[in-house]
């Protein structure tokens, strides 16, 4: 009995001693602690298919026939994997690739434009009429950007790899034709050490 209580309070002991240490890191540094899908998935993977997009003959037809830059709306990206993906996160990459690259505009999508259109009503009540914003003036896109992250888990005893699959596709919003279709793929090797038992 006593070697159980002795046994207690060294527990208690330990936790109480146990300390928190924070090191700052470099937000673009690669940082995979668990192997999830994280924040440098979603900037790698942004990137780096905006840049696929931007690179394929929709972009010069549209511009060429239109005498102006194409107008993108970003739509639904759903998480179609086994593992929670901030997809707000990934959306936001999305945009900034695109609005950053120059060659595009961007208007808003979702609850965001919902709140912009709150604020112009608004703005017909209490804002004079020289500075209210006037209604029936958005820009209308031209494209429709969307897709999926789809995943598969293989495990066997500590180890455990997992696909990710990114597919996107843009389509003109007018004619309904995808003009553009891309994917990327991540693989992941996890490898699950040892837990400390006490």
């Amino acid at each position: 009995m006593l070697r159980i209580h002795i046994w207690m309070l060294l527990v208690v002991w330990v936790s109480g001693c146990a300390r928190t240490d924070v090191t700052r890191l470099d937000p673009q540094s690669v940082t995979d602690l668990s192997g999830k899908w994280n924040d440098t998935d979603s900037r790698l993977v942004a990137e780096e298919m905006i840049a696929d997009a931007l690179n394929h003959p929709w972009l010069a037809t549209f511009t060429t026939e239109n005498a102006r830059q194409p107008v993108i709306i970003v739509g639904n990206i759903r998480n179609r994997s086994h593992e929670h993906i901030a997809i707000d996160t990934f959306i936001n990459e999305i945009e900034r690739a695109l609005i950053n690259s120059g060659l595009v505009e961007m208007v808003q999508s979702g609850a965001m434009r919902d709140d912009i259109r709150q604020e112009r009503a608004d703005q017909q009540e209490f804002a004079s009429e020289e500075t209210r914003a006037r209604w029936k003036q958005e820009t209308g896109a031209d494209f429709m950007l969307s897709g999926t992250i789809q995943s598969i888990v293989d495990q066997e005893g500590k180890q455990q790899v997992v696909f990710y699959q990114i597919d996107l596709e843009l389509s003109d919003l007018e004619t309904n034709r995808k003009v553009w279709i891309g994917d990327k793929k991540l693989k992941k090797l996890i490898q699950q050490g040892r837990k400390f038992k006490l």
